[in-house]
C-alpha cells in the first residue's frame, strides 16, 4: 500500500513534464514529430484516467493530489490548444480557444481561493465529462494531423478532414461543454454558501 501511495501523484506530475516535449514535437510539424506528439497526448490522457482509478482502488487521495490534478489537466489541455492555434489557425479558431482559456482559469482561481480558506473544490462528474470531450477532441484531430503526412488516399482524406467545417463545430461543442461546466461550479459554490 504505501509504494502505491505515491503512484498518482508522479503520474499526474508526468503530465506537467511530458507537455513541453509534446509541444515541441508538435512545432516541428514533421510526420514522425507530429505522430509521436499524438501518442504522448495519448498516453497522457490515459495516465490521466489511470492515477485517479488507482488513487480510489488503494484509497490514497491527497490534497495535493486533488489540487495537482486538474492543473496536470489544463496544462496538457491549454497547451495542446493555444499550440494548435499557431500551427493550425485554419482548423483552430483562437477565440474559442481564449474561452476555454478563460473559463479554465476561473475555475482555478475559484480552487485557489477555496483552498486559502480551508475549502476544496471537488471535480464535479459535469467537469469529468468536460475532459473527456476535451481529450476526445484533441486525440481526434491530432490523429488527422498525422494521416494528413501520409501520401496517398489517407493523406488526402485528412487533408479534406482538417479543412472541413466539422473541426470548427467540434470545437463549438467542446467550448461550450466547458463553459457549462464552469459556470456550473460557480452556481454549486453558492448554493454551498448560502447553506452554510
Amino acid at each position: 500500500m504505501s509504494e502505491m501511495k505515491h503512484i498518482p501523484n508522479a503520474l499526474t506530475i508526468s503530465r506537467i513534464l511530458v507537455t513541453p516535449i509534446l509541444l515541441t514535437l508538435l512545432f516541428l510539424d514533421t510526420f514522425v514529430a507530429t505522430a509521436w506528439a499524438c501518442a504522448l497526448f495519448i498516453i497522457a490522457s490515459i495516465s490521466d484516467w489511470a492515477d485517479g482509478k488507482v488513487a480510489r482502488r488503494f484509497e490514497v487521495k491527497s490534497n495535493l493530489g486533488q489540487f495537482l490534478d486538474p492543473v496536470a489537466d489544463k496544462v496538457l489541455v491549454l497547451g495542446t490548444f493555444v499550440a494548435l492555434v499557431f500551427i493550425r489557425p485554419d482548423s483552430i479558431s483562437w477565440w474559442l480557444v481564449a474561452l476555454i482559456a478563460l473559463r479554465d482559469m476561473s475555475v482555478t482561481a475559484l480552487r485557489v481561493y477555496l483552498k486559502r480558506v480551508g475549502r476544496t473544490l471537488k471535480t464535479t462528474n459535469a467537469a469529468k465529462w468536460k475532459t473527456t470531450f476535451q481529450l476526445t477532441f484533441l486525440i481526434a484531430l491530432l490523429l488527422i494531423m498525422t494521416g494528413s503526412k501520409f501520401g496517398g488516399v489517407i493523406g488526402e482524406w485528412s487533408k479534406v478532414a482538417l479543412a472541413s467545417s466539422y473541426v470548427f463545430w467540434a470545437l463549438v461543442v467542446v467550448t461550450v461543454v466547458t463553459i457549462y461546466t464552469g459556470i456550473l461550479y460557480f452556481i454549486n459554490q453558492e448554493m454551498v454558501d448560502e447553506q452554510t
